[in-house]
């Protein structure tokens, strides 16, 4: 009776551990990429020069963010009211860089962010059905007195909620931290 009950006991944990096993290496790749850090890269600005001049571009390829996530800086010094900063959706609207992607009809109402020590505002948008560089966006615009930084996030789908946290953790990076204190002069 006793060596049933190991016999039993043994069989049971073998299976265990190769079910398991067998779990893991048929999980889809893109399943296990989505718990990966995510890895920007810089890449080259797409637009073409206006008053602005040229930004930042950064790309989170899908393999490490889930899904393709583009996200676009540019400084706009002085643009900024000194004493509100970016006080509601209006201001959000017409400081950000949607202009740059055609039409964008907003998803909802905005919300307050914090980027490091500036304050902001972040709202999501759907992009035009025409639009190829993807189906939402994120317009996120934060303030230094009166300079600003419009970030636009492009996604490559319709779920700009799951994306905007790990917009706002690389907004909060080194990385676009020295950028952000270098262009505005800081």
């Amino acid at each position: 009776m006793r060596r049933a009950t190991v016999i039993a006991v043994a069989a049971i944990s073998l299976g265990s551990v190769l079910a398991a096993a067998l779990l893991w290496f048929s999980l889809p790749r893109r399943a296990i990429a989505t718990a990966a850090v995510p890895v920007w890269t810089e890449v080259a600005w797409p637009f073409p020069v206006d008053q602005w001049g040229k930004g930042k571009a950064f790309r989170c390829r899908a393999s490490d963010c889930g899904a393709e996530v583009n996200v676009y800086l540019r400084a706009k010094i002085g643009f900024c009211n000194c004493t509100t900063g970016v006080a509601d959706d209006d201001d959000l609207d017409r400081m950000g860089d949607l202009v740059l992607f055609g039409t964008a009809a907003p998803r909802g109402t905005g919300h307050p962010i914090s980027v490091a020590w500036m304050k902001g505002r972040s709202r999501a948008y759907v992009l035009d059905a025409g639009s190829r560089s993807g189906k939402t966006a994120i317009s996120i615009v934060f303030n230094e007195r009166c300079d600003m930084i419009a970030a636009t996030a492009v996604l490559g789908h319709d779920r700009p909620e799951i994306a905007e946290p790990g917009v706002m953790e690389f907004l909060n990076s080194s990385t676009v931290m020295r950028w952000a204190e270098v262009t505005l002069g800081l």
